[in-house]
């Protein structure tokens, strides 16, 4: 009988993974398939960023509500809504024959993409409680959060060389079914703690204002400006709202976000190395396939084939391999050699020329890409989940998420300003067009190896071994249990 249910504990996780990675294939594909929207439904080249932004707000403003109401009513239940409501709307963004219907769609794919992904670490930790259990199945989470962008690009360049656009939304349809069924068989009901004293209601409505003003500060920045009024207007808002937030939670008698939860400095110093180390990742992605595709002239299905060795080295070390580390060394002392391979693999791009080849200029940097973040991801998952009770999983997985889009929007938006200006002004002196690209992908590339660099000095400095950050706290359970 045991061994039935232990089973079913590792065919569940494969469900929930199977979940996430809909979720992160559908945001990788959606932005290399931009060009074909866009040509296919008439987008301006700056209402064509909606078609990103519509997701991005929502999902990055809902992700810690998300994964408190998972605590509170039931994470599963949360889980099922949130894939009912991203497989619609994936439907309507594939039938989609105007663009305000793809925009609102998507928009509407943002809130049922919250819903699911904000609680899904929360189901693995309350799944596997042994340490050793748990290291393995957070590795396969972490290659699937992880190396789902990789396999997005790949999976991008067939659909669109095979069929057209419409098929990446398409796609989603058999796999959230399947996934809805297999939830209900497999994973158990559970009813959440309850609201208790009642609702904070107006906790959720600060903290979802502030999140969905903030990210939403950050990706029209791009086209205002850092320093215009509309991004410090609304940025200076998104701040007073997010203060309110915690003056909120720090007085209300039944906080929707119990701020103990941030009290260990393994949880939040894993979350702020993830937001650095995901700014300067997401910027080498996106930018990377721009400079494959305009000055390599890759096709979709060569860039997709360019990035697959950082797939496949984090599905080599994540599924098992960090897992051994991560028990026998600790996820800090895995997690720095890690951060200094992404550094090394970041440094080594920003050499590659206009007319690179992809064995000598392209490639070592993918490997060491993928080694250091199938080192890095699952050792920051356990780290930022190692206190998670089951009264706090869900709202850990929320924080774990935000942390990661948020880094995402905000390396993004910064990196893409920086790479368009740089090339701008390299143009301006009298540069080509692919010298010009690649100057301002090397500047990109440099800035995220600050980035990492700083994420490293955080790991080194803040975070502590789980034993010591226990005893520092004179605990026994785990580090920020009944604080």
């Amino acid at each position: 009988m045991e061994a039935v249910a232990n089973r079913n504990r590792w065919i569940a996780l494969v469900v929930l993974c199977i979940g996430m990675l809909m979720i992160v294939l559908d945001q990788t594909i959606v932005n290399v398939a931009l060009p074909s929207i866009q040509s296919d439904l008439d987008f301006s080249q700056s209402d064509l960023a909606w078609v990103v932004n519509a997701y991005l707000i929502p999902f990055g403003g809902l992700l810690l509500l998300a994964g408190r109401l998972g605590d509170l009513i039931g994470r599963k239940r949360v889980f099922l809504f949130g894939l009912a409501v991203f497989t619609g709307a994936s439907l309507l963004c594939g039938l989609a024959d105007s663009q305000a219907v793809l925009v609102g769609a998507r928009f509407v794919q943002g809130i049922g993409g919250a819903l699911t992904s904000a609680v899904i670490l929360g189901m693995i930790v309350t799944l596997f409680p042994e340490p050793a259990d748990r290291a393995k199945a957070i590795g396969v989470y972490s290659f699937v959060a992880s190396a789902g962008a990789s396999i997005g690009l790949l999976l991008w360049g067939v659909l669109t060389e095979a069929i057209s656009w419409h098929w990446i939304f398409f796609v989603n349809l058999p796999i959230g079914l399947l996934t809805a069924v297999l939830t209900v068989r497999l994973l158990a009901r559970e009813n959440g703690i309850g609201f208790g004293e009642g609702a904070d209601v107006l906790g959720a409505i600060l903290v979802t204002a502030s999140l969905m003003l903030a990210v939403y500060t950050l990706v029209g920045a791009s086209d205002y400006g850092w320093g215009s009024a509309h991004t410090l207007g609304f940025g200076a808002v998104a701040i007073v709202l997010a203060a309110a937030f915690i003056a909120r939670q720090a007085t209300a008698a039944n906080p929707l976000v119990p701020l103990r939860v941030f009290r260990s400095r393994n949880v939040s110093g894993a979350n702020i190395v993830q937001m650095l180390m995901v700014a300067g990742l997401f910027g080498m992605f996106f930018l990377g396939a721009i400079y494959m595709q305009r000055v390599l002239g890759y096709d979709a299905l060569q860039v997709g084939l360019a990035f697959l060795p950082v797939a496949l080295s984090i599905g080599v070390l994540s599924l098992g391999f960090s897992a051994r580390l991560i028990t026998r060394f600790g996820a800090r002392t895995t997690l720095l050699p890690g951060l200094l391979l992404i550094v090394a693999g970041l440094a080594f791009f920003s050499r590659a020329p206009v007319d690179a080849t992809y064995l000598t200029d392209v490639f070592p940097s993918m490997l060491l890409l993928g080694v250091g973040a199938g080192l890095s991801f699952p050792s920051l998952m356990t780290l930022a989940m190692s206190g998670a009770t089951e009264r706090d999983s869900g709202l850990a997985s929320g924080v774990v998420n935000m942390s990661l889009q948020v880094g995402g929007a905000l390396g993004l938006a910064v990196l893409a300003t920086l790479s368009a200006t740089r090339t701008k002004h390299l143009i301006e002196a009298g540069s080509s067009p692919g010298s010009a690209l690649t100057g301002g992908l090397h500047l990109v590339l440099l800035v995220g190896v600050g980035l990492l660099a700083l994420a490293f000095v955080v790991g080194v400095t803040v975070l502590r071994s789980e034993a010591a950050e226990r005893r520092a706290r004179g605990l026994s359970e785990p580090a920020y249990e009944n604080a």
